[in-house]
């Protein structure tokens, strides 16, 4: 059964998590930012490996903003967010101050991308409270990829303004940096170093290795199969190990979006992104 939710009470969840992600924003020795589905969870476990590595710490459990800390009081507190929560609690909605003297990683990925494996995390794997307080549409509604791509609260032009919110006000902050979902798949040996100096972990080439190796396709599919990760929550659980649409580690595919959609959809897709999105992320083709 869907729960019930108010407006109010949608408004009240919200801003709990807006003032916990505030608390946690104070504390936190760096931040990483990234749309949902931009390959965030992947990230997190080569992160959570070198600091695994790094700190003597069970290499069964993610990284989650301090409980590293808590096991070792040397390794950073990083928090994880898609900043949907914290501008609302703030009030700071059309720009980056709650980040400006904070140090900040962006994770982008190509918007066509995100919006289908979007679609999928909607589908498959999204709880119904989830989907009300951030404006998806509504659980188990019958609508076509092509119909939520368009969906004018979580679809393509929703993407579009994340991204441009952040390449508009990315020289505000003091210390800001960003990767690529698809520079990370392309050559994740030398992103993740750029990443690990960012985060001044004193970037080793062997512990690298070991992170890009221990989070590859493969074993991550394998580990969330096995539930591997158990001790991090449901993040890397699959709640339909039979669909593998399901999967938290799904296709993973740069460019994937192109197998879902027509010519004409496509041309569609491509025009408005590069129109509309600013040139920082480099996205034209």
């Amino acid at each position: 059964m869907v729960p019930v939710f108010t407006e109010c009470s949608i408004r009240l969840e919200r801003w709990y998590r807006g003032r916990r992600e505030f608390r946690q924003l104070g504390q936190a020795d760096a931040v990483v930012a990234s749309y949902g589905k931009a390959g965030r969870t992947w990230l997190r476990v080569m992160i959570s490996r070198y600091c695994q590595l790094r700190f003597g710490i069970a290499e069964d459990l993610l990284l989650g903003f301090d409980n590293y800390h808590q096991l070792n009081p040397a390794a950073p507190k990083l928090l994880f967010t898609h900043d949907n929560y914290l501008r609302g609690y703030t009030g700071n909605l059309d720009n980056k101050k709650d980040y400006y003297r904070k140090k900040t990683l962006l994770l982008a990925r190509r918007p066509q991308d995100v919006a289908v494996s979007q679609f999928f995390q909607w589908r498959y794997r999204m709880r119904p409270r989830k989907k009300l307080i951030n404006r998806y549409p509504p659980h188990g509604a019958d609508i076509s990829l092509w119909e939520f791509v368009n969906h004018k609260h979580q679809g393509l032009s929703k993407i579009i303004e994340y991204l441009n919110a952040w390449a508009e006000e990315a020289g505000q902050i003091e210390d800001f940096a960003f990767t690529r979902y698809e520079d990370l798949r392309v050559n994740p040996q030398r992103e993740m170093s750029r990443i690990i100096g960012f985060l001044e972990l004193e970037p080793r080439d062997d512990w690298i290795q070991d992170c890009v190796e221990f989070a590859s396709l493969e074993r991550l599919r394998a580990k969330e199969a096995e539930n591997y990760f158990s001790n991090s929550g449901s993040r890397m659980k699959s709640p339909d190990p039979g669909n593998p649409n399901a999967s938290k580690v799904r296709a993973a595919k740069v460019g994937g979006y192109r197998d879902h959609f027509s010519a004409a959809q496509l041309a569609e897709l491509d025009r408005r992104v590069a129109e509309q999105l600013s040139p920082m992320f480099g996205y034209f083709d």
